[in-house]
This record gives C-alpha cells, sequence and structure tokens, in this order.
C-alpha cells in the first residue's frame, strides 16, 4: 500500500491560492521530484480542471516554456491522473480516471493499488480525506509571504488536531521552507 501525501503552496498565513507562491525553478524542482516518486496524482476536480486548461498545451507545445517546464509537462501528461467529482464525468486528459463512488474506498483502494504512493494537491478535497484519516503524511512548501486573503488551508475545519512528526524542514534559496510532516 502507497502512502497519500497531502503537497500544496501555502504562505505563512495559510493562503493556498496558486498565484501566491514563488514560481522559480527551485520550487518547481520541488514538486517535479514529488511528482517523479509518486505513483499517481489525485485531485479534486476544482484542481484538474485548472491543470487541464494549461499542462496538455505546453506538453503538446502550443505553449512556449522553458525546457525544465516542457520536461515537467510531458511527465504529468504520462502520469496516472485521479478525479474526485460528483458534477463532472467526462475527463479526457490522458491518464486520467474518475474515483466514484463511495470516497473513503474509491482513495483507501487507490492507495492500496499504488505502492509508489499518491501525490494530492486540492486543498477541498485534502480537507475531506483528512476527516476520513486517509492523508498519511504531509508535504508543504511554505513561503515567505501574507497573503491577507483565502482560500486557507483547511478553511471548513476539521473535528480534531492533527499531530504530526516532522521528517524534515528544508530550506529554499528563495526563502521559501519544504516541510515534510507524517502521522504520529
Amino acid at each position: 500500500m502507497g502512502l497519500l501525501t497531502f503537497s500544496l503552496n501555502v504562505t505563512l498565513d495559510g493562503c493556498i491560492d496558486h498565484q501566491e507562491g514563488i514560481a522559480d525553478d527551485e520550487t518547481h524542482a520541488f514538486f517535479t521530484q514529488m511528482m517523479d516518486d509518486a505513483g499517481a496524482m489525485l485531485w479534486g476536480r476544482t484542481t484538474y480542471e485548472m491543470m487541464e486548461g494549461y499542462w496538455p498545451a505546453v506538453a503538446r507545445g502550443e505553449v512556449e516554456a522553458p525546457p525544465a517546464i516542457y520536461e515537467w509537462a510531458v511527465k504529468l501528461e504520462e502520469k496516472p491522473k485521479y478525479v474526485v467529482s460528483s458534477t463532472r464525468t467526462d475527463f479526457p486528459w490522458t491518464n486520467s480516471h474518475h474515483i466514484t463512488g463511495d470516497l473513503r474506498s474509491g482513495v483507501q483502494q487507490l492507495k492500496d493499488e499504488t505502492p509508489a504512493g499518491v501525490l494530492i494537491g486540492s486543498g477541498k478535497l485534502a480537507t475531506e480525506l483528512d476527516r476520513l484519516d486517509l492523508i498519511d503524511e504531509y508535504k508543504f512548501l511554505v513561503h515567505p509571504r501574507i497573503a491577507g486573503h483565502g482560500p486557507t488551508l483547511y478553511q471548513s475545519g476539521l473535528a480534531n488536531t492533527r499531530k504530526l512528526v516532522l521528517v524534515s524542514a528544508v530550506p529554499l534559496s528563495n526563502g521559501a521552507v519544504a516541510m515534510h510532516y507524517r502521522r504520529d
């Protein structure tokens, strides 16, 4: 059974708006390594649609991008992508799969069938999966920014506190810190 890892950019005040982080080669390398190590990606519909609207065009060479970004797009194209959605059923992007039925059993089955682990990058979906005790570890890239707005991490709350164990904390030269925690 693979681990379910929640990974996201987050500001010091908890903002998870993808436009608020530092987008440079170093942060890109951080997320590329995580994607390379994972067996599959897991997203909610909103995140899937945001990714689907940009990355396939980069992978096809229709959007000009530096070589590292193009390489990431090609890797993402090949990576299995699983989507949780109750409002959409068609997911035409290459290697995309819809998780249907009971959320707990669908995601648990995905974990069981993906020994290299599953990487989740959707804030709202991660909150629901955390409520179901399905998330095993957290890898956040904490940016040296105070956004002053949302959306924020766990905005809708959890029933109880998650006690975590620090695995590593690695500062990046841009001031962000890569934080890796596991459930206690």
